[in-house]
C-alpha cells in the first residue's frame, strides 16, 4: 500500500458525515506506519467507542471505511473473521457493520461482517500458530494475500452502486 498522509486518510472516506470525520481520531502511531509491508489499514478509535475504520485500495485509490461494531457479546465459544479466516475466541470476533457510500447509504443501506474485534487481521495473518497433530501449515504468503483479497472486496461492498464523488 503506498504511504498515505493524514489528510489522504481523511479525503479517501467514502461512508462518512462531516461530523464522523470531524470526531475520527487516527491510530496513535499513525506517523510510525510502515506503509511498505501494510496491506490495508485497520483500526479502532481510542475515542470514540464502538467504531473502527479500514482503509484499503480500490481501483488503484485509497478507499476508506467507517465500522460501527454491533452491541452485545456473543455466546459462541470461537468464531471466525471473514478478512483473516482466521478462528478466534468468540468474544474476540465482532459484527462490523458499513453505511453504504452515496444515496444507498443515505437511504440507511448498510453492510456487515464478522472482523477480529481489535482489527489486527494485517498482523494475525503473519502470525505462525501451532499445528495440530496431521495439520498443514497454508503458505503465510495466501494468507495475507487473502486478507487483502477480503478486505478489499469488502471494501467494494460498500462502494458497491455508488454515485461518489472523491
Amino acid at each position: 500500500m503506498r504511504a498515505l498522509t493524514e489528510d489522504e486518510v481523511r479525503d479517501a472516506f467514502v461512508n462518512a458525515a462531516p461530523e464522523e470525520l470531524r470526531v475520527m481520531s487516527l491510530p496513535h502511531d499513525f506517523v510510525l506506519t510502515d506503509w511498505d509491508h501494510l496491506d490495508f489499514l485497520a483500526w479502532r478509535d481510542p475515542r470514540t467507542r464502538g467504531r473502527g475504520y479500514i482503509v484499503a485500495e480500490h481501483e488503484g485509490e485509497p478507499a476508506a471505511i467507517v465500522l460501527r461494531v454491533a452491541d452485545g457479546q456473543s455466546r459462541a465459544r470461537s468464531a471466525m473473521c471473514n478478512l483473516c479466516h482466521t478462528m478466534q475466541p468468540g468474544d474476540q470476533v465482532a459484527l462490523f457493520t458499513a453505511r453504504k457510500a452515496g444515496t444507498a447509504g443515505e437511504h440507511g443501506d448498510t453492510v456487515g461482517t464478522y472482523i477480529c474485534a481489535d482489527m489486527s487481521c494485517h498482523e494475525t495473518v503473519r502470525l505462525a500458530a501451532p499445528l495440530a497433530p496431521s495439520e498443514i501449515r497454508a503458505s503465510v504468503d495466501r494468507k495475507i494475500d487473502g486478507a487483502k483479497r477480503r478486505t478489499e472486496e469488502f471494501v467494494a461492498r460498500v462502494l458497491d452502486a455508488a454515485e461518489v464523488s472523491r
